[in-house]
């Protein structure tokens, strides 16, 4: 195995995420100020790409790399909030299942939808699929979800789950070296 260097890009802004709501598994398309926000950084060269399937995922990826066909991992996508999708804190500020959901330090299952255990689990079975897909490629990039990049980091890395946030538009890149270690985590703006 060659040493491979990796990616990992969270797609550009929608409607919900301007409101701060839970978008998860709904499938909202990036804003066009979210696709601005994109054009306007600079981002490591790529030899194949991944992504999400979710509309948000694709669009950001063809806007980043236009020459590069577009491989998608549907277990790459975002967990599945239940009954906080499409809703934010302020919303939610009154419902018992949140607020026992925010006690829990995020741990619990969401209502209705995936424990952040069961969307891990599911991330890695994606991110074997990259790895597999990309065994020929160096340079490696994946345009996923805020959820997805934390899932990977923190099974990776040391670190917990939240720590291993990002804001759209930026992502984390590490390497994989020829023994099958993960090693080098860098932080990205991917600003000009």
């Amino acid at each position: 195995m060659m040493n491979k260097t990796i990616t990992l890009i969270r797609h550009g802004k929608t409607a919900g995420n301007f409101e701060k709501k839970y978008i998860g598994v709904t499938d909202e398309q990036m804003t066009l100020a979210g696709e601005e926000e994109i054009r306007e950084r600079i981002y490591p060269e790529a030899d194949i790409v991944f992504a999400s399937p979710l509309k948000r995922c694709v669009r950001t990826a063809e806007i980043i790399y236009p020459k590069i066909d577009i491989h998608v991992i549907d277990e790459l996508r975002e967990t599945d909030f239940g009954h906080f999708e499409g809703k934010n804190y302020i919303e939610l500020s009154d419902d018992k299942e949140y607020m026992q959901w925010i006690e829990s330090g995020g741990e619990a299952p969401f209502p209705g939808g995936e424990s952040m255990a069961e969307a891990t689990s599911r991330v890695m079975l994606g991110f074997e699929k990259l790895i597999k897909l990309s065994k020929e490629y160096n340079n490696i990039s994946a345009v996923v979800h805020g959820g997805t990049i934390m899932s990977i980091l923190s099974t990776l890395f040391e670190g917990e789950y939240y720590s291993y946030h990002v804001e759209n538009g930026e992502g984390y890149t590490f390497d994989l070296s020829s023994n099958g270690l993960y090693s080098g985590l860098f932080t990205r703006s991917f600003l000009r």
